[in-house]
């Protein structure tokens, strides 16, 4: 089963570089730590946190929330921490809403012509669309940054 997780307001743009790598995360701000360990141990989500006190818990202890606490303030050093802790591979990078963490829908061109700029739309040929939030993404100048990202950090874990 894929591993799916859950991160701690302490480490919130943790969830953002897990959801690039297609790993469902949840990020709920504002959540006290209660209902946190609650939503984990219900949908079964690796917890994510900075949080010592949180890792000292019962539910902790015994294993049944199965929990990592991040070392470092940096969020390419967190996500390579749990890349290892999990070996987290790559092969749906790409595939859920940064925002959202709903799966992509592939649109056509014709689909997305109003929801991107004309630039956009003249030179690229592939679409992705968020189901929830709308959002629109296409493999452009930002998605090969993000994507040279992740297979250098990945690269670093081999």
């Amino acid at each position: 089963m894929r591993a799916s997780f859950i991160v701690d307001t302490n480490v919130g743009k943790l969830a953002r570089w897990l959801r690039m790598l297609g790993y469902d995360t949840l990020f709920i701000n504002n959540i006290d730590d209660e209902e946190l360990i609650a939503i984990g141990l219900k949908e079964k989500r690796v917890l994510l946190t900075k949080d010592t006190q949180i890792m000292l818990r019962r539910v902790v202890i015994s294993d049944r929330l199965q929990a990592i606490l991040i070392q470092s303030d940096d969020v390419k050093a967190q996500l390579l921490q749990v890349v290892r802790a999990m070996k987290l591979d790559q092969e749906r990078k790409f595939t859920l809403c940064l925002e959202c963490n709903e799966p992509l829908v592939p649109k056509r061109k014709d689909e997305v012509q109003e929801l991107v700029p004309p630039y956009v739309f003249k030179t690229q040929p592939n679409y992705y669309q968020c189901p929830s939030c709308q959002r629109v993404y296409w493999r452009g100048t930002h998605w090969q940054r993000m994507k040279q990202e992740v297979e250098t950090l990945m690269g670093a874990e081999e």
